[in-house]
């Protein structure tokens, strides 16, 4: 089946598929992925392969890794904690995968994101195709305009790290009938972080760092989304951070 075919059936009527993990190897998809993860470049994960070493690693192995994909029988490795200083103070905490499991997982999100992203609000901006931080500018002053000059600015204080595995994956069962795909996701977010040398278990949060996390986020957020919308509120999201606009300081207090 080609990437293009996988593309149809995903975005046909029928809103769900237990073919996900034959769509996810599929070679065109593949290499797409493999692109990508080479583009992007980024530091080793914890056994040490280069992106540079990834070309020869699969020529040897990609058989294999991808029996096991496709039988279910496929665990990923721990991924390597690496903080970065945050502009406004703090550390930000990310998660480094295996450049294999990197590859995997773009793998899965070019696959997943083409299943979710049909359904996404519209007044989500963050990590999605085509969309940017400047657009969600334009969508505030919109709001502006149109009278709503009080905003409530609101940051979801470490949602990467918060994240309820159990209820994310419960989300993600609606959508995803393939349970291959489905365990895969779980054994990703509960991958083990090393820290010098001792791997901590995870029982929540998706760590910053991988190619699924954004997409994860977003499907989380995309609830939050959907309330705001119910209750007639003007807002504008980009990842853990959004905005919303009324036009009134006691409507600002009551939101």
């Amino acid at each position: 089946m080609s990437i293009q075919d996988s593309t149809r059936m995903i975005k046909g009527s029928h809103p769900k598929t237990d073919q996900l993990m034959e769509l996810i190897v599929n070679q065109t998809n593949m290499h797409r992925a493999y692109k990508r993860v080479v583009s992007n470049g980024g530091s080793s994960g914890v056994d040490g392969m280069r992106v540079e070493e990834l070309k020869t690693y699969l020529q040897a192995d990609w058989a294999k890794i991808k029996q096991l994909l496709l039988t279910g029988s496929y665990y990923p490795n721990a991924v390597r904690k690496v903080e970065i200083p945050k502009p406004g103070g703090g550390k930000r905490m990310l998660g480094i995968p295996t450049v294999i499991d990197r590859l995997i997982q773009q793998a899965m999100y070019q696959v997943l994101s083409v299943l979710y992203e049909r359904t996404f609000s519209d007044n989500s901006y963050g990590f999605r195709p085509l969309r940017n931080a400047q657009q969600a500018v334009k969508r505030s002053q919109s709001y502006i305009q149109e009278g709503k000059r009080w905003v409530v600015d609101i940051d979801l204080r470490k949602f990467f790290d918060e994240v309820h595995h159990d209820r994310l994956l419960s989300k993600l069962r609606i959508r995803i009938e393939d349970r291959r795909v489905i365990h895969l996701l779980d054994r990703y977010l509960r991958s083990g972080m090393m820290d010098q040398g001792i791997e901590q278990k995870r029982i929540k949060g998706t760590p910053q760092g991988s190619p699924l996390s954004p997409l994860l986020s977003n499907i989380v957020l995309d609830e939050l989304d959907k309330e705001l919308e119910a209750r007639g509120l003007s807002h504008v999201r980009y990842a853990d951070d959004f905005q919303i606009y009324v036009k009134t300081k006691r409507s600002a207090e009551r939101v």
